[in-house]
Formats: structure tokens, sequence, C-alpha cells
């Protein structure tokens, strides 16, 4: 009788002993589902754009925030335990214009504004502040980064005069041509979220430094080197809006809105325009450039995403996301 009972508890026992084997193999198979490590990402992002150049001061005369719009798109490829390679390429929007100058600039009487619809393509480096090349079920939650690169941005300002806006590059009213497509050096920070194995979401700030003086068709201290160029174009009538988006300050216009040749050349060309040439290192002078701040969805790709997450049937258990 004893043999039989220790003989019945001794399957009980085993039975259950499998039972928690089973269980154990079964959770460690479904977690080694999430166990996989995905280099390629790709994201989209959109927010505000912000302009700097001789239209808008922020750090120096508190202006305020004078925001456009910027949308991309980005492909990652992790590349290092804390380094990630991107790139990018977006269309952003940004703008400026003297009536909402600070009265300490001094730039109120131009009248001057642009407003630029650019591209812009880009190849970065991102470093992390927390291992990226790990599983993705053990990303971190939050992972600051920041991130630095190279690319091209297209340069095409125009400016809204008498009712519809005017392309600036083709009128040269500075009388020098300046290239449609610029260098930009793109550098910002981070910080990005963990929503589940196969996304992240982030927010994201930007600032582009440029080569160049002509993202707003700005430049020039004055047309005191170039003011009789322009004149001439507009007497003989080959291109009279050079002059007339050149030089909009209203002490320098008659009455019927023409600009006051008489008074130009009496003045030798003193209305003013920018904050002077950087490239030979005039006082004040500098070049132009254009900041982002992005929110952006990041997915990651892997072999079984579209069965797992985009396209899983209802009713089905929980897939570790």
């Amino acid at each position: 009788m004893y043999f039989y009972h220790l003989l019945k508890w001794g399957k009980v026992c085993l039975g259950f002993v499998f039972f928690i084997l089973g269980s154990e193999i079964v959770h460690a198979q479904s977690h080694y589902r999430a166990r996989f490590e995905e280099p390629w990402s790709f994201s989209l992002q959109a927010g505000p754009s912000q302009y700097f150049g001789d239209l808008y001061s922020l750090w120096r005369y508190y202006e305020g925030i004078q925001p456009e719009y910027n949308v991309g798109i980005s492909a990652r490829y992790t590349f290092g335990t804390n380094l990630k390679a991107r790139t990018d390429f977006s269309f952003y929007q940004i703008a400026g214009e003297d009536t909402k100058a600070d009265p300490r600039s001094g730039r109120i009487p131009r009248d001057l504004n642009f407003r630029a619809r650019n591209w812009e393509a880009a190849f970065l480096v991102e470093y992390y502040l927390k291992p990226v090349k790990v599983y993705n079920i053990t990303r971190e939650f939050l992972n600051p980064y920041i991130f630095l690169g190279i690319g091209a941005s297209t340069n095409d300002p125009y400016a809204y005069f008498r009712g519809e806006w005017v392309a600036l590059r083709p009128l040269r009213t500075e009388n020098e041509s300046y290239p449609g497509v610029v260098m930009v050096f793109p550098m910002g920070l981070g910080l990005k979220y963990k929503v589940n194995v196969y996304m992240d979401i982030f927010l994201e700030g930007n600032y582009r430094f440029t080569l160049t003086d002509f993202l707003d068709d700005v430049s020039a201290f004055n047309i005191s080197g170039f003011y009789e160029d322009l004149i001439d174009d507009y007497v003989s009538g080959e291109n009279p809006n050079r002059l007339r988006l050149s030089i909009r300050q209203p002490r320098y216009l008659l009455e019927n809105g023409e600009p006051n040749i008489e008074l130009i050349r009496r003045t030798g060309g003193a209305p003013r325009r920018g904050s002077g040439d950087p490239r030979i290192n005039e006082p004040e002078a500098r070049y132009d450039g254009y900041f982002t701040l992005n929110f952006g969805v990041e997915i990651y790709f892997s072999q079984d995403i579209w069965d797992n997450w985009i396209f899983r049937k209802r009713g089905r258990g929980y897939r570790w996301w």
C-alpha cells in the first residue's frame, strides 16, 4: 500500500514538472520571436522651421519665433554599439521680413521680405548615449543622441511684390549670381522613446550651418558697388525688377512706388540691404542658416513585422510589443 501511494504521488510530481517545463519553453519561444537585431529603420518626421539671416536675428535682437514648416523622411543603419548612419530627404519652407524686426536692428526701413521652399538631402552619423546594437526587445525606452553630417539644399528665394511672388535668384538684385544648390552642415540632438519592439517616437532639434549668405537674397551692406548697373537695367527696361526689388525703402521711392533714381545716385547707392558679406570679413557679417524642431516616428523592419504587427489577426495572443 505504501509503495502504491508513493508511485501515485511520483506520477503527480512528474506531471507537474513537465507542465512547468513546457510552460517555460513556450514562454521562452514567445520571447525569442522578439529577439531580433534589425539594423535598418525608417522614419517620417515633421515640425516647425526657423530661418536665421539678414532679415531675422533671434539671438541678438530677441525678435521672437517666426516659424514656417518642414517634413522629411529618413533611413538609418546601425553599424556600431552606439552609432547609426542616417540619410535624410526633406522639404522645408523658410521666410523673413523687415516688418517683424526689432527696432534696435535698424532694419525696418528696408521693407524687404522673402520666402523659400527648398529640398534638402543629407548624410549624418548619430551617436546614442545608450547602446543601440542590441536585440529590439532590449532596446532602451529612453535614449538621447547627438548627430552631425553634411548635405545639400536647393536655394530658391522669392519676394512678395505687387500681389505676387517673384523669383529673386534670376534677378541678381545685388548684381551677383549665386548657386541654386548650397552645402549644408546639419547638427543637433534628439531624444527617442521606445513604443514597442518595432517603433520609436522621437523629438529632434537640427540646425544647418551653410556657406552662403543668400538664402534670403540679402547680403551686401548697401548697393554702393553696383547701383549704376541696376539703374541701367531699370531705365533701359531690360530688367526693371532688379532695381525695384533691390531697393524698397519708402525713403527711396517716388509717390507712385517706383525707385527714385535721382536720390539713389545723389546718395551714392546708400540704401541699406544686409549686414555685409562674410566672405570678405565685413563687420557684423555672417552666413545664413536654418533650424528645424521635429517630432517623428521610426519603424524598425524585421522579417516578421508584417505578420506579427502590421497585419496581425484579432484575437491572437500577446505579441511582446
